[in-house]
């Protein structure tokens, strides 16, 4: 097929995935500024960020990675014109992520005493055991979100999360610069005050989306008079048997970029500043081949609800090419800029910790020449999981990212990761090769299920 085919469907993929983005976008340039603001205390407080962060991402991985089944039985009940499939789909999967995020904030509350037995620096530790009580709780109404939002994106409503993130955005900006530096008579917390931000607008994100969501008429009969203690136990076990291998998905990739903030935390704590540094600047970039995996997750799943197996591999592809012109795009401009962007993050005006925060510059504009590189496999893996999960294809792909990131990256981090060897640019490049098995894989997967799909259906037809 000539290139036409592909680029005209450019226009309502983006329509689809510019709110997820943006709203995601939002979300993480706000933990772009609060790592900006907590670097101003010290590296020792963004180290700290960091360790209790990744406990976070752990607990948010599962979270996030379950309220992704909610998406395509949406998508494929709105196509079918099925409002009580639908309903029941919202219902179950919005039960489900409640009893999750609390079940995720116990595990992370009661995990905390693991970092004094990680060999992390002692001072980033005792930093980081506070900031994780509060950001802990938090999980709840994350996970919640997380319902609402996989909800909304299944009736292709992509708008309404996005216009929740923002405001709520604000409310985390303006809760964390007042209470992280003592502003408007409020003491100065630091980091605590950054974690209470966090808590407080989560719960603002909850209230938002669910009030957006009553004022649309195509959604509100959704949201209202949820019999919330009524389920069916098909049901509970059709979202637990896609969201459960959707979430370890989600899992097995955080968890390897988790491992990079434990490895370079027995570097040190500049080493793991500077981590910190690559990895959000790495997932504000990423924001966008995720808004692009939701718009394949809805459009493979419409088209899956119509039987149309030509046209979803079709549309699946122009996704795939949106991704990868993105990502080469962000790796451009991450090598041009690589030097420039890690001094956003330190004082350098700090004359008693120059010499911390000068090593902290050198090896993040380093391991962003690393995330260089990475950001079109990165893309590709994503975008094509969001296509399987349209599919509802769910388990091969859970077998993949683990072998991925588990059996081929995470080794070559710990053989290369080692301060003798390569340090922290050796740990980066054990991401870089699980994220590239990952999308040759998992196109491999998806190239092959489609190609089967079409070949059934053409052969019966």
């Amino acid at each position: 097929m000539v290139l036409e085919n592909y680029t005209k469907e450019f226009k309502y993929n983006w329509k689809l995935a510019a709110p997820v983005m943006l709203g995601m976008l939002g979300h993480t340039f706000v933990s772009f500024i609060d790592n900006i603001m907590v670097g101003q205390l010290g590296t020792a407080e963004l180290a700290a960020v960091s360790l209790g962060n990744s406990f976070m991402f752990i607990a948010m991985s599962l979270g996030i990675g379950f309220s992704t089944a909610i998406t395509p039985l949406v998508a494929e009940a709105d196509t079918a014109k099925n409002f009580a499939q639908g309903k029941s789909s919202f219902k179950h999967g919005l039960f489900l992520c409640t009893v999750l995020g609390i079940s995720l904030f116990l595990m992370v509350f009661f995990a905390k005493p693991i970092m004094y037995l990680m060999n992390q620096p002692e001072e980033v530790v005792a930093y980081a055991i506070p900031y994780l009580d509060l950001v802990a709780f938090s999980l709840i109404p994350l996970v919640v979100f997380q319902a609402f939002k996989q909800f909304s994106d299944g009736l292709s409503l992509t708008k309404y999360p996005m216009y929740a993130t923002l405001l709520a955005n604000v409310v985390n900006v303006f809760f964390n610069y007042i209470l992280i530096f003592g502003k408007f008579g409020f003491p100065a917390m630091g980091i605590v005050g950054a974690a209470y931000g966090t808590l407080i607008s989560r719960f603002v994100l909850v209230v938002l989306l669910w009030w957006l969501l009553t004022k649309n008429n195509k959604s509100v009969n959704y949201v209202i008079q949820i019999k919330f203690f009524q389920l069916d136990r098909l049901m509970l076990k059709k979202i637990i048997h896609l969201g459960a291998p959707s979430s370890m998905q989600m899992f097995f990739e955080v968890a390897i970029f988790t491992a990079a903030i434990w490895l370079s935390g027995l570097l040190g704590k500049n080493p793991q500043a500077a981590n910190q540094i690559a990895l959000n600047l790495s997932s504000m970039t990423f924001m966008v081949a995720t808004g692009l995996s939701v718009a394949a997750m809805i459009r493979v799943g419409n088209q899956k609800g119509l039987g149309n197996y030509i046209e979803l591999k079709r549309i699946a592809f122009s996704i795939f090419i949106m991704g990868t012109l993105f990502a080469i795009l962000f790796g451009l401009f991450f090598t041009v800029m690589h030097q420039f962007l890690p001094r956003l993050y330190v004082d350098l005006g700090d004359l008693n910790n120059l010499q911390d925060n000068l090593e902290v510059v050198k090896i993040g504009a380093t391991l962003l020449l690393v995330a260089a590189v990475f950001q079109i496999s990165d893309s590709i893996q994503v975008v094509v999981l969001g296509a399987l999960r349209g599919l509802q294809d769910v388990k091969i792909p859970t077998i993949i990212t683990f072998v991925a990131y588990w059996v081929i990256g995470f080794p070559v981090s710990i053989l290369l990761g080692k301060e003798d060897r390569l340090g922290s640019v050796g740990i980066w490049i054990g991401l870089l090769a699980g994220l590239t098995s990952a999308a040759i894989l998992l196109y491999i997967r998806f190239h092959f299920l489609t190609n089967k799909l079409i070949e059934t259906k053409h052969g019966t037809s």
